[in-house]
């Protein structure tokens, strides 16, 4: 162990107990700190938390935090667990397209809450007891699928990078209508004047059969039944 209760050597934060066998209870627990620092970033952003940040906001000391969290990259792995436990996994139905939408629908949803989780989503910080209770549910999900068990564990990636890529195009273009100094239908009517002067000089005849007079893409689009669609084809593409 590092001056500062930084291990010396490579370890998993949760085997790391969080208390020794004796002494006094800890003043503050994984949960509260994981609890803070989501917090933080639900209203400021990843890029806001840091040790500092959340040690003040649980009345730490900030050197005092390394002994409970010796790494950011732990704290970070923390995060990702505890808004992992705010999945809810019914009873599968034995559809497993049906029952991987669901949970697809459902990360879609957490990422919308928490909108720092895209960035998060990787098997770094995949591992945690709530992150190891989803894969669990997953794969009992798809226990009709008839291919092996590391093809599903492909599949359930294959799901979540689309959740995370599709969210993360969505959070964007919200940020973006957020920062605008006009009215985000301002914008489009200007948008879809100029795409409109370009689709009628017949250079792009597939694109303008395809948007069929239709918005610029992105715009007045149910972006739900978008992504309920995107899934679909991805699972279908999985033979049972």
């Amino acid at each position: 162990m590092t001056a500062g209760g930084r291990p010396a050597e490579p370890e998993v934060i949760w085997s790391r107990p969080q208390r020794a066998g004796r002494g006094p209870r800890p003043a503050h627990s994984r949960e509260s700190i994981a609890s803070e620092a989501v917090r933080i970033a639900d209203e400021e952003g990843i890029d806001a938390v840091s040790m500092r940040r959340v040690a003040a906001g649980i009345g730490a000391g900030t050197m005092s935090l390394y002994n409970y969290v010796p790494r950011k990259e732990d704290l970070y792995e923390l995060m990702v667990d505890a808004v992992s436990g705010e999945y809810e996994f019914p009873a599968p139905t034995g559809d497993w397209r049906a029952d991987l939408l669901a949970l697809a629908r459902g990360t879609r949803a957490l990422m919308h809450r928490h909108p720092w989780l895209p960035r998060l989503l990787t098997p770094v910080y995949g591992f945690g007891p709530n992150a190891l209770r989803y894969l669990e549910y997953s794969l009992d999900c798809l226990a009709p699928l008839d291919v092996p068990d590391s093809e599903k564990l492909e599949l359930v990636a294959a799901v979540n990078g689309t959740v995370a890529t599709y969210v993360a195009g969505e959070l964007a273009l919200a940020e973006r209508a957020r920062s605008l100094p006009w009215s985000e239908a301002e914008e489009q009517r200007v948008r879809t004047a100029w795409l409109g002067s370009r689709l009628a000089t017949g250079e792009y005849p597939r694109l303008a059969a395809a948007l069929g007079g239709g918005p610029v893409p992105g715009a007045g689009l149910d972006m739900a039944a978008v992504f309920d669609r995107t899934m679909v084809r991805l699972l279908g593409a999985w033979e049972a």
